[in-house]
This record gives structure tokens, sequence and C-alpha cells, in this order.
């Protein structure tokens, strides 16, 4: 072969490779190769801790929660006397209620037997009453890191911690204030009560002596230390997450697995099964209202609540709409594809994690029993004989 014609070989070669190389890079850009995506992280369950942490200002003593007890069941602290704490957190229901939207000021009777009084003008509460169990855990991360001083309370993250979550029920008109006082005003009249009750006034020097008189301040602390002690961390699935490997049944242990699988956790993580972020569900509106509840920061958007106790705490959702387990799972399978149950939000407006979920129908019996494992009833029922107002224990309940 001469010279020239091996010339014309090399030539011809790096010229193909070249046209080669360049129909590629063309190709490439019309139709680029997509990376497999890589899969969504499916959260993280976990166990409760053992004991929970309490605020360095409001340290837990056993006397400040026993006082508390007291106050949470005394509706000397509503505006007209006849409204309590528990009338909506009642131990029987997990501290929560069997009924969907809380009935406060002017009702009469206890959870699912609870009505207005005749000639009513006070409105409902307008979300469903969460329980106070395990809300000492509240903002703990997957980790089982948490600072009690910065606790996200109520179903919009509008308060931080349970000492100033329990000042706004009091101050709240439909809740326990009424017509007789003006907001600004009920904190005072609430001190002025207290400190007429000498029982009331020899608890408070005791467990207070800082402070000469009652203060207001001082009520919401003894009843954030009560609420902080009511914890139900002991139910099946701790044991479970603890090392009993004993404690769940095969069948539960698939509900485990396919809540992962759907991606449950990645909102209802960490031992509360809860990452305490507002999410869009687009949940029906409850026809008792009046209004339209906009929700967080009027995105429509509702706080992860914890799956924790459900058996005791139904209904379900932030305004009570959905009254069993089984519904709430075919509400999630529904996302995909159905109209929407709120009328007054678009599909391109839902969470995207809710719509990246995977709850499918074959499933949701095995789910519930699982989420059935996150019971745990063995927490602090005791209610108090009476009360140092005299007034009956739990408000009108009865």
């Amino acid at each position: 072969m001469s010279f020239r014609i091996a010339c014309y070989i090399v030539f011809f070669l790096i010229t193909c490779t070249f046209f080669i190389h360049a129909c590629k890079s063309s190709i490439d850009k019309q139709f680029p190769v997509t990376k497999k995506s890589q899969p969504l992280d499916e959260g993280t369950i976990n166990a409760l801790p053992l004991d929970y942490k309490s605020p360095a200002n409001n340290p837990t003593t056993p006397e400040k929660i026993e006082l508390g007890r007291l106050l949470f069941y005394d509706p000397i602290l509503s505006g007209g006397k006849d409204v309590a704490c528990a009338t909506c957190h009642h131990p029987e229901f997990g501290y929560a209620e069997s009924i969907d939207l809380s009935i406060g000021v002017n009702g009469t009777g206890l959870g699912e037997k609870r009505i207005f009084k005749s000639n009513n003008n006070i409105p409902f509460v307008k979300r469903n009453a969460p329980s106070i169990l395990n809300t000492a855990f509240n903002g703990i991360d997957e980790k089982g890191n948490y600072t009690p001083e910065e606790a996200p309370m109520f179903w919009d993250n509008r308060a931080k911690s349970l000492e100033e979550q329990v000042s706004m029920p009091v101050k709240a008109f439909e809740e326990m204030r009424g017509h007789g006082f003006e907001e600004i005003d009920i904190s005072g009249e609430v001190e002025k009560r207290l400190n007429a009750i000498p029982e009331y006034k020899k608890l408070f020097a005791e467990i207070f002596p800082e402070d000469t008189k009652v203060t207001f301040t001082n009520v919401a602390k003894a009843i954030a230390a009560f609420e902080r002690s009511l914890t139900a961390n002991n139910s099946r699935f701790d044991q479970y997450m603890r090392g009993d490997k004993k404690a769940l049944s095969g069948r539960e242990l698939d509900g485990m697995k396919a809540f992962m699988t759907a991606g449950c956790a990645r909102c209802h993580s960490g031992p509360m099964l809860s990452n305490f972020k507002p999410h869009l569900l687009g949940v029906a509106e409850n026809k008792k209202l009046p209004f339209i509840d906009s929700g967080f920061n009027g995105t429509f958007a509702f706080r992860t609540p914890t799956l924790r106790n459900l058996r005791l705490t139904r209904p379900y959702m932030h305004n009570g709409t959905i009254q069993t387990l089984d519904n709430v799972l075919l509400f999630y399978e529904d996302l995909h594809g159905k109209e929407l149950a709120n009328k007054n939000l678009k599909r391109s407006q839902l969470d995207t994690l809710a719509l990246k979920l995977k709850v499918q129908f074959k499933d949701i019996d095995a789910i519930v029993e699982f989420l059935n494992t996150l019971n745990d009833n063995s927490y602090d029922r005791k209610i108090p004989e009476s009360v140092p107002s005299g007034l009956p224990v739990g408000g009108k309940i009865k």
C-alpha cells in the first residue's frame, strides 16, 4: 500500500469518527438521556423516649402537676364558669373528643352527647380538638431531638410551647371566654377569681414562692406541666422498636411495611409519627362552619397530626370530617385521579408529598392493624373529685 493511500484511509477513519460523535451529540441534545431518578426517602419511624423534657423556666414537679390538674378540670377559668379544659380534652377520649367540632361556651354534655343550650348564639369551635397525650414530645424529629420551649401547637402551628398554647383557649370567644369579657380582660379576671380562693392562693404560694399573688403566667405554667405529664409512650409499637420482636404480629408488620412503602412516613415520621409541618390535602370543608377554613397562613394547609392513640381520638382530620381510619386511607387512595373532596381547591394546589402517596386498597386493612399498635391505654386518667372553686368538675358535662 502506498503512503498516499494509507493517508487517505487514516483521514477517512478520523472523519467518520468525528461525524459519529457529532451526530450523537446532536441526538443527545434533542433527546437527552435522563438519569434514573433516586427513590424518595421513605422516612423514619421510631419509639418515643421513656422520659420527657421540660422548659428551663418551668421545671416539672409533682406538686405543679397536681395544681395543673385542678386548673385543667376547673371551669373557673372560663368567662361563664361553665367550660374547663377537660370539657373538650377528656381522658375518656384520649384527652381529645369524640365529635368533629367542639362545643365550648353555652354547651352541655360530654363527647357525642354534648349539645348547645337553647337560644344559642355561640359558634362551633372551628377545628377538631386534638389529643393532649404526648404533647410533651411535640416537635420531636426523626433523631429524637426537640426543644419544649419551641414545641409547635394547634393545627396551624400558631403557638410555640405548651405554656403559650394554654392561654389561647381561655381567651378564645367560642372556646372558653364567651360574651361576658373582652379578650384583653379575661386573664385579669381569671387572676382575680383565683386570688379570691384560699386553697388556690395557698397552692400557688407553695409552688411559685417568687410571686405574692396568683398570676395568669403561673396558671399557664401549672396547666402546661400537667399536660406535659400526660404521656402514652409504651405502645406495642414502642416495645417492638425498643427490641421486643414479639410485640407485633406478622400481619401488623406487613401493615408497617405497607405504611412505609406507600410513603406515609414522609410526613408521619419520627417518634410521634408527625413531621409537625403543614400540608395541603384538600380535605372537605365541615358544613357546620359558615365560612371556609383556610388553615396555616391562608394556604389551606394543616399540620400533620400524630398517629398515636387513634382508636381513642376519632373522628379524624383537622375538622373531624372523616369518621374511620379505613376512610382516611381511602381518602388518600382517592387523591389519585378522583375529584377533590374540597371543591374550593384545584389539584395543582395539593401538597407534592400527598400526591406521591401510593396507598393501595389491598393494603388498607393491614395498615389499619399497624396503626392500632400505636395505641397505649396506660395513660393518666385521674380526675379530681372536686376543684377548689366548688364548680362542677370538668364544666357542664353532665
